[in-house]
């Protein structure tokens, strides 16, 4: 079934329905993420996050508490300007930059203001100014950005992070022969919430890698990615605290993760997660990530 067949049918689908048909819910999805609800690609699983989606998109078009499928509604998923119902109002302050440098580099940005999108933003302070990318330093801001109920992008929280493992795991104790792994930028779905360190006295919860991400591996020491090699695949590139590290010595607290300074402000990342509507919805959501250079936003 398509969404065009369902535009001029009389029938109504309900969630179910969309669920067992593979195709329909394919499409179903595409739409959705085309209006900034669901977070791409497709899969055709129309499951807890797909079904918020939708119930969210009805609700905006005035069909709130209406968990069905039917022409009406399929016209206006299908119609030109279904991309307009969660429009967004971009100013020129921090969350304002760096929407549109998400936008600019093609990352998918979530329009719900009950959801949040992950960034982080390389050679950036805590007031949104470029500094010097230094190496074995908290020079990355973590940003979580959000909507507001007129679209508005609004800075949730931003905190010294980095995406760079530290001079220990680069220069002193390698944990791979072909160097210490640095996340390339980019955009990645690949983390849900978990427990950084599991098994250690250490462990604490945190965003666990449980897809695949690529990684430049510094061989040559410089803690620089250009020339280095890119592999693909899982290696525990986790989002947790930085143990409160002073500012300027990493030192061992990152391999390669996405790190957070301190304790207390990454506990207060972790609520806004747990706060997203999606992962509400199902505690086994994934959450993507973008990582940008403060170049991206000039």
């Amino acid at each position: 079934m398509k969404l065009e067949q369902i535009a001029h049918d009389h029938r109504t689908w309900s969630f179910d329905a969309v669920s067992a048909d593979r195709t329909l819910a394919m499409q179903v999805q595409q739409r959705l993420s085309l209006v900034g609800l669901l977070d791409p690609p497709a899969d055709g699983s129309f499951g807890p996050v797909s079904r918020w989606a939708l119930r969210s998109y009805l609700a905006a078009i005035d069909r709130a508490g209406v968990d069905a499928l039917d022409a009406s509604a399929a016209q206006a998923l299908l119609a030109s300007d279904a991309v307009d119902t969660f429009p967004i109002q971009a100013g020129h302050d921090l969350a304002g930059r760096i929407h549109q440098a998400m936008v600019r580099r093609g990352d998918w940005v979530c329009r719900h203001p009950g959801a949040i999108n992950i960034v982080y933003v390389e050679g950036m302070d805590a007031d949104g100014k470029a500094v010097p990318d230094a190496p074995n330093e908290f020079n990355d801001l973590r940003v979580v950005l959000q909507m507001d109920a007129d679209g508005a992008p609004q800075v949730l929280g931003q905190w010294p992070a980095t995406t760079a493992p530290g001079r220990h795991y680069v220069k002193v104790k390698k944990l791979n022969p072909a160097g210490a792994a640095h996340i390339e930028l980019g955009q990645h779905k690949a983390w849900t919430i978990g427990t950084h360190k599991a098994s250690s006295p250490s462990g604490h919860e945190a965003l666990v890698q449980v897809a695949d991400v690529p990684v430049s591996r510094d061989l040559d020491e410089n803690f620089r990615r250009a020339g280095d090699r890119v592999f693909i695949g899982m290696f525990g590139i986790n989002q947790h605290w930085g143990f409160d590290r002073p500012m300027h010595d990493v030192h061992d607290a990152s391999a390669g993760c996405l790190v957070g300074r301190s304790r207390q402000e990454h506990v207060a990342f972790m609520q806004c997660c747990k706060r997203d509507a999606r992962y509400m919805a199902n505690h086994g959501y994934r959450f993507m990530t973008s990582i940008l250079s403060s170049a991206d936003l000039a």
